[in-house]
């Protein structure tokens, strides 16, 4: 059963299996918003994603990041990524032509930040989540 359906800019249709949402920023206890935490953030992210989802590949969606207009601190300019992180584990039919539609499908982890908590679908997907290349991140597996 899947959480949810995308239609992809190139016209797949990907379906939501398992959606993992957390705050950005949440249990931040010093420091400020910056390059240096945001990219260790991402990273672990990213880390938590190929650990949860080993058998799949997994693709990260750059973040957005904004620069408010803020003192300058000791790690640079304040830098804000979108409040909600997210890991996704989606699968769609085959890649390859060739295989029995039946007995394959292709799977994909993604991780992605948006600004809202709220599950992505056709009508609320970010537009860099529909544009992922499915036919060249993904990866066919047997059922």
């Amino acid at each position: 059963m899947s959480l949810s359906r995308i239609s992809l800019s190139s016209g797949r249709s990907i379906e939501l299996t398992e959606l993992r949402m957390s705050s950005t920023y949440g249990g931040m206890l010093m420091g400020y918003p910056c390059k240096p935490i945001n990219d260790m953030k991402v990273r672990s992210l990213q880390r938590q994603a190929e650990r949860s989802f080993p058998s799949t590949p997994v693709h990260l969606v750059p973040p957005s990041r904004e620069y408010p207009d803020q003192t300058v601190g000791a790690f640079g300019p304040v830098e804000i990524l979108s409040s909600v992180a997210c890991i996704g584990a989606f699968r769609s039919t085959a890649i390859a032509p060739e295989l029995d539609p039946v007995l394959h499908r292709s799977a994909l982890t993604v991780v992605w930040f948006q600004a809202v908590l709220v599950v992505p679908s056709s009508e609320y997907a970010d537009p860099e989540l529909r544009s992922i290349c499915w036919e060249e991140l993904a990866q066919d597996y047997e059922l």
